[in-house]
């Protein structure tokens, strides 16, 4: 289930420089929200190739693995991992559906049950404005990414409360001209650090709803209510 725990969407040229002051560099990071809020809004659909590279406590190598994720509005998601092992993950909205061809197994469950999940499948799924579902601040006094946009700490707002997600902060870097997320990297409480890079985006291309249908093979095993609490 770490592999799921990782699993999720989300430029303006700000000047980064080290000598820019701590109001400054807030100041950009409201800006840069509201611009991934808009792009968040104009969007209906959305689907990218990735990279993930989960980092283990106590591991000095870290897994990789890759696939394509597909999302639309309202409350669609897919995650195909398809290297080095395959899984495909169906969300929409509340029910969760994860298939593994080499088990022959479907498994299925409440997204509530998964609280591990819910912050970054809010941001994948764009359910809302970010400062709804997460604090935003600026990271590291101020770092920038590749394109010289303010990095994005985002801390999940139920975090420290009773049932809170396991993920402490997700760590985001925008691409600049389209503000979407080029990547993220979800912080663990146990250290583990998952760390997604998004390539080939694309938005708006009318994904049809099938994409987003389970058809389930002839003999697999469907088991229910049995996603495990991360």
């Amino acid at each position: 289930m770490k592999r799921l725990i990782a699993s999720v969407l989300i430029g303006l040229s700000f000047l980064s420089s080290p000598a820019l002051g701590k109001e400054n560099v807030e100041d950009q990071v409201r800006a840069l929200v509201k611009q991934v809020d808009s792009r968040y809004a104009s969007t209906k659909d959305f689907q990218a190739d990735f990279i993930q590279e989960t980092q283990i406590e106590g591991f000095d190598t870290p897994f990789q693995s890759s696939g394509k994720v597909f999302i639309k509005k309202p409350g669609y998601l897919r995650w195909d991992y398809i290297e080095p092992t395959v899984e495909h993950i169906y969300v929409h909205d509340d029910q969760l559906e994860m298939y593994v061809p080499k088990h022959n197994q479907i498994l299925k469950g409440n997204l509530t049950m998964m609280v591990a999940t819910k912050a970054p499948l809010h941001l994948l799924q764009g359910a809302g404005k970010l400062t709804e579902h997460f604090e935003v601040r600026p990271t590291d006094n101020g770092r920038t990414g590749e394109g010289g946009l303010p990095l994005l700490t985002l801390i999940p707002k139920n975090h420290g409360q009773a049932g809170s997600p396991s993920v402490t902060r997700i760590v985001s870097e925008i691409q600049p001209g389209t503000y979407f997320i080029r990547s993220l990297a979800l912080h663990e409480i146990s250290g583990n650090i998952s760390t997604f890079r998004f390539s080939n985006i694309k938005a708006n291309e009318g994904i049809d709803d099938t994409v987003f249908t389970l058809d389930p093979p002839a003999g697999v095993v469907i088991v229910e209510d049995v996603l495990p609490q991360s």
